[in-house]
């Protein structure tokens, strides 16, 4: 006969024993419970002061109950001497209430009075004591203590005068007992009060592990919880919903580039080598071999600009080039270019307008916003050609706005669908109607990178007929005059120059625009 298996022998704990081992660790239950100690040490220090004063305030009432006593007792004495004073304790004696009277002989034999049993030589010692005492009409062997006051009387008589301090003794029990009542109410609303506000806390703690968890295993969609409170676990989750949301972006960007990598690079890379095949097979004299390795070369190049560009947009997007920021004249940056261009519009049949306003400056790299700008203008004059009858301008101004600086490029061609706008400034992305010119769809993507790299915005806007954009730049606050930044520099734009014997305009920046 074989013994059944516990069932619970190997389980894995019930929520409750894993919740109370957590409960203790939590930093909320740990605060709160330190806070409730300072609580109960602040409530027992002000509940002693309560009594120690109470206590005191009854001292001196019965003090002054006493002396009243004293002062009667004496004026009874002056005027009818020992006896009268022994008669008028007789009769105070027998009256209800907390008063103590005791006149004693030379020999410490009791006259008159209510009190039966003193503490040995307390009648030696004339002035104020506090004793335990035994009255007269005490039932029970019980001893009270009482206040008093001694005094030595003509012939060697003796009188004691008092008070019972059995108020104040009730009243100091009342205060104990309510300070321990209170301290334990403290003591167990505190700790309910640690159990509510460290469950809470780490409820919310183990649904965002939860999510945690899930985004680790490839959940990139799962988003923290907002509870709507406004207070610093939600503002923790908004945070870090909007890094998850920027790293999400940056993984469907990766994933996106890749797939445009493997699907636009496949091209050249295919050209390259049936060009390098076809030469092999068909080149009869070192003309033709020459020829072909100047046009595989031509495609090299194209790819290496292309990863440059990939790279550069990259290094954008990390902020690794904040470093290399000054402020910079945006004037002398937009002129340079627009000069740079005017040839190459001429070729294409356009005409190159420049609209700057002198000294504006901006914080920012020279080179990059040099390159951003580049990659609009040569844009503009791929792309820019007016249909027939339209007018045959490109515009390039550069103007102060409100607190920044607008940058602008704009062309009478066909422009881009609105809803096409903002497809257009992701990587690799061509539209139908640009497959036929030159280039690889990264030009407006690095230059959004470098925008955002500045703290600006790019916008594309319709300029009827044709495409508009604006930058806008932060303007860089004034500082103090440079001897230096008023001198000329040459606008250096990485450039690559083209080679003897290859096809097209050259690029100026290094970077296939759009």
């Amino acid at each position: 006969m074989t013994r059944n298996a516990d069932p619970a022998a190997g389980a894995s704990p019930r929520p409750a024993q894993r919740f109370l081992p957590n409960l203790f660790r939590t930093t909320a239950f740990k605060l709160t419970a330190v806070y409730l100690v300072v609580f109960a040490l602040f409530a027992g220090v002000l509940l002693g002061y309560v009594a120690w004063n109470a206590k005191r305030l009854l001292d001196d009432q019965i003090r002054s109950t006493i002396d009243a006593e004293i002062q009667g007792l004496a004026e009874q004495q002056r005027l009818g001497g020992i006896r009268r004073l022994v008669n008028v304790i007789e009769r105070r004696s027998g009256a209800p209430g907390a008063s103590l009277y005791l006149v004693t002989s030379p020999i410490g034999e009791r006259i008159a009075g209510n009190v039966e049993a003193l503490p040995p030589g307390t009648l030696d010692r004339p002035g104020e004591a506090e004793i335990e005492y035994a009255r007269s009409s005490d039932l029970v062997d019980r001893p009270s203590r009482a206040i008093v006051r001694i005094f030595m009387l003509p012939n060697g008589f003796r009188l004691l005068v008092g008070r019972d301090v059995e108020e104040r003794e009730r009243l100091g029990i009342v205060i104990r007992r309510a300070a321990g009542w209170s301290l334990l109410v403290v003591f167990v609303l505190g700790c309910l009060a640690s159990w509510f506000v460290a469950r809470r806390v780490l409820k919310r703690i183990d649904d965002m592990t939860g999510t945690a968890q899930s985004i680790m295993a490839g959940d990139l969609k799962g988003r923290l919880a907002i509870s709507g409170t406004g207070d610093e676990l939600d503002r923790l989750a908004l945070n870090l919903n909007a890094m998850l949301e920027r790293i999400g972006e940056l993984m469907a960007g990766m994933q996106q580039v890749s797939d445009n990598i493997a699907h636009d690079l496949k091209t050249p890379l295919t050209r390259l080598r049936n060009r390098a095949e076809e030469a092999l097979r068909t080149a009869s004299s070192p003309d033709e071999l020459r020829a072909a390795l100047d046009g595989s070369i031509d495609e090299a190049d194209n790819l290496i600009r292309v990863f440059n560009a990939l790279l550069m947009i990259a290094r954008l997007e990390t902020g690794r080039i904040q470093d290399s920021m000054d402020q910079v004249d945006l004037s002398e940056i937009v002129s340079g270019m627009a000069e740079l261009y005017e040839p190459l519009a001429e070729e294409a049949g356009l005409s190159l307008v420049t609209q700057v306003e002198p000294g504006l400056r901006v914080a920012g790299n020279r080179e990059l916003i040099g390159q951003a700008l580049a990659n609009l203008i040569d844009n503009a004059l791929k792309y820019g050609e007016p249909a027939k009858g339209g007018r045959a301008v490109v515009t390039v101004s550069a103007q102060r706005g409100e607190g920044d600086v607008l940058l602008s490029v704009a062309d009478h061609g066909a422009g881009i669908p609105e809803e096409d706008r903002a497809r257009v400034l992701d990587r690799f992305v061509r539209l139908d109607a640009s497959r036929s010119k030159p280039g690889f769809g990264l030009g407006l993507s690095l230059a959004a990178g470098v925008v955002r790299l500045h703290g600006g915005q790019l916008r594309l806007e319709d300029n009827a007929p044709g495409l508009r954009v604006v930058i806008a730049l932060p303007a860089a606050l004034p500082k103090a005059a440079d001897p230096a930044a008023n001198e000329p520099k040459p606008v250096d734009m990485m450039a690559s120059t083209a080679r003897p014997g290859s096809t097209g305009a050259p690029n100026p920046v290094g970077v296939p625009s759009l």
